[in-house]
């Protein structure tokens, strides 16, 4: 898995501005709890799991408790209430698609890309 550290707030913007590129199918963030047992469970399970293309859907990872922040932007940027941990998917500078805790699924990740794709 090829994560992409989030760790300043200017990447917000280029994530948006990404997200426009026609190659891109989404970009994917995932928001870490470093301190929570399922926030692990999480990781661990993407980890093993995803097999999206890095260049059609690169994956960022955001240490929450590090970036508090950068959390806290993503949140307002795109409209979806905090929650740890947190995949969101984005294409075209908006949110389609975000699960928390135990419904982050790669085979959901997949099927939001594929029908905001059609």
């Amino acid at each position: 898995m090829d994560w992409l550290f989030l760790d300043s707030e200017k990447q917000i913007s280029e994530i948006i501005e990404e997200s426009f590129r026609e190659d891109i199918s989404a970009i994917a963030i995932f928001k870490h709890s470093t301190r929570c047992s399922i926030s692990s469970m999480a990781k661990q399970r993407l980890e093993r799991s995803w097999d999206l293309s890095p260049k059609n859907s690169p994956i960022y990872y955001l240490d929450l408790l590090a970036h508090r922040d950068i959390s806290n932007l993503i949140a307002e940027q795109f409209s979806v209430i905090h929650a740890s941990p947190q995949l969101l998917l984005i294409k075209n500078g908006k949110c389609f698609f975000n699960a928390s805790q135990q419904d982050i699924r790669v085979e959901d990740v997949k099927s939001s890309i594929q029908k905001i794709s059609n």
